[in-house]
């Protein structure tokens, strides 16, 4: 059984990854995740000096794997946020590209049963105009419906528990690369990987 800790950026990814679709996927795949998932509470506590507690607290539970995922937002680019959070103690950063919230553009299920529509497809998710939480009011405004409010961690526990959000299809969207690279590498995790410092 692979053993993962995972360190999130703030409460959105935390949800998503405490969901049941993502937990019961991870099961079946043969991933063990360490609980609680750490919450960093946002990008500017993903730095080296704030990362050491969680990793600590993590390895508590003897993880094969740690793995932090955060967003993009007004980084330049991934390299950039490897560079800030560094790499002494995990190398497994995965990056969504400017927020976790276009992996919800990127389920097209998802997001039908949140608009209550059929046939509403978002051809770009990572490359909105503005950020994909702005893209998201912006959909909910052109169809006439309840936009996503003003909670994002409330929107992202509605579209989890309500509306089935599945890593899977953000996954499969054509234009979501960043949900295709964390599903692909989690899907391929093998217990060999492991991190040299654990």
């Amino acid at each position: 059984m692979v053993k993962v800790g995972f360190i999130v950026e703030g409460d959105t990814e935390k949800i998503l990854l405490e969901s049941k679709n993502f937990k019961d996927w991870t099961k079946n795949i043969g991933i063990d995740i360490c609980h609680p998932i750490e919450n960093a509470k946002g990008s500017g506590n993903l730095l080296p000096k704030h990362i050491v507690p969680l990793v600590e607290r993590l390895k508590l539970q003897d993880p094969t794997h740690i793995i932090i995922l955060t967003d993009l937002e007004n980084d330049p680019d991934k390299q950039s946020v490897i560079d800030r959070i560094g790499t002494d103690h995990t190398q497994l950063i995965f990056i969504a590209v400017k927020a976790i919230e276009a992996w919800f553009l990127a389920d097209t299920l998802a997001l039908n049963k949140w608009l209550k529509l059929e046939g509403v497809y978002e051809d770009f998710p990572e490359a909105t105009p503005e950020m994909p939480w702005d893209r998201l009011k912006a959909l909910a405004s052109e169809h006439n419906k309840r936009g996503p409010g003003g909670s994002k961690p409330v929107f992202a526990t509605q579209m989890t528990k309500h509306h089935g959000f599945s890593l899977e299809r953000a996954a499969d969207h054509v234009n979501c690369p960043s949900a295709t690279e964390f599903y692909n590498f989690l899907l391929n995790l093998d217990i060999n990987y492991l991190l040299e410092d654990l």
